[in-house]
């Protein structure tokens, strides 16, 4: 029997599946009838990607097919922090969108404070962008990921529970 067992919360996505969803976009976008003479393009960086269209209402079709091809490839849409679209030459718009990635400070502290108020039996540690619940008992860790859950926090639920060196990882998604 193990000593104490924890799980992780943090936000993440799989990067392979958005850099997939970006390319599906494309090639839907330079197929599709209305879209198709726009001169739409969608630049991947590392923590962010920018899209360049001819008009706002092209970069409002350009960002459903996006939702729509990210949503079929498992990712949630609360990764994306669109950010307003700015006019560039010509009547072009750019409009960048910031990957999320982690909990902020902010988010942890206050995911910690509500699993410590609530459940006095478990440990709560923020350790960089991820936080760490750890108990003696698999049913508190239960108990605190569906206290997490119930709250309806914006982020990913990525639990691993270890017990003496064994890990079993959990994907739960929050709806």
């Amino acid at each position: 029997m193990a000593d104490t067992y924890s799980f992780d919360v943090v936000s993440d996505f799989d990067r392979q599946e958005l850099v997939n969803a970006i390319d599906q976009a494309r090639r839907d976008v330079s197929t599709r009838y209305d879209l198709k003479d726009s001169n739409t393009e969608i630049d991947l960086e590392e923590a962010s990607f920018t899209i360049t269209t001819a008009s706002d209402m092209t970069l409002q079709a350009v960002e459903d097919v996006l939702r729509q091809k990210a949503t079929k490839r498992n990712l949630s849409l609360k990764i994306f922090d669109f950010q307003t679209p700015e006019p560039v030459g010509g009547n072009r718009v750019k409009q960048e969108v910031k990957l999320r990635k982690g909990l902020s400070q902010e988010l942890a502290k206050k995911l910690s404070k509500t699993v410590r108020d609530e459940l006095k039996k478990v440990t709560v540690a923020i350790q960089g962008d991820t936080l760490r619940v750890t108990g003696k008992n698999k049913d508190d860790l239960q108990a605190a990921i569906n206290l997490l859950k119930a709250r309806m926090w914006r982020c990913l639920f990525n639990s691993r529970t270890t017990a003496e060196g064994q890990r079993q990882h959990l994907d739960l998604r929050e709806a």
